[in-house]
């Protein structure tokens, strides 16, 4: 399959707030995750915008030793203007980089987007994966279970 080359951008600091879980790829508990906070996200309040975000906390060797078992943090987040609080769901702050952004047009969840970014890709390209959180923003035209599903698959890189 054909990937477009990502676009690199500069993200400018983000106030998120959701929940997470400890998972691995061989333990994915994504499903799982956005099914307990999917029914909150219309009760937040100061919402900047109606994209969501899936966000991956990986631990600084995970790259170099990865093993499908290993585990990380993900989040079910949404973007806000300030500080919210609310019970049950925590803040994240997504701090400013530099970033690979994908645009994906696919099945959500097939893995060959990833096995492209982060084998022929990285390996190729003239930057290093950083150590920030990696994400994808999944906006109107997401669609899960659909073909037709797009997002952005934002890469930290230094």
């Amino acid at each position: 399959m054909n990937y477009p080359k990502p676009e690199i951008k500069t993200i400018e600091k983000k106030l998120l707030i959701g929940k997470h879980l400890e998972m691995s790829m061989a333990d994915n508990k994504t499903r799982e995750l956005w099914q307990s906070f999917g029914p909150e996200i219309k009760g937040i309040l100061n919402r900047k915008d109606q994209l969501r975000y899936s966000l991956q906390v990986y631990p600084s060797d995970y790259y170099q030793s990865f093993s499908p078992t290993k585990q990380f943090t993900k989040w079910a987040a949404v973007e806000v203007e300030k500080e919210t609080s609310m019970e049950g769901l925590e803040t994240f702050n997504l701090e400013e980089g530099k970033y690979a952004v994908f645009y994906y047009q696919g099945m959500p969840g097939d893995p060959s987007i990833f096995q492209y970014i982060y084998g022929p890709w990285i390996q190729n390209c003239p930057f290093q994966l950083d150590e920030r959180p990696h994400f994808e923003i999944l906006g109107e035209k997401y669609k899960p279970g659909s073909a037709e599903s797009e997002e952005e698959i934002w890469i930290p890189i230094k």
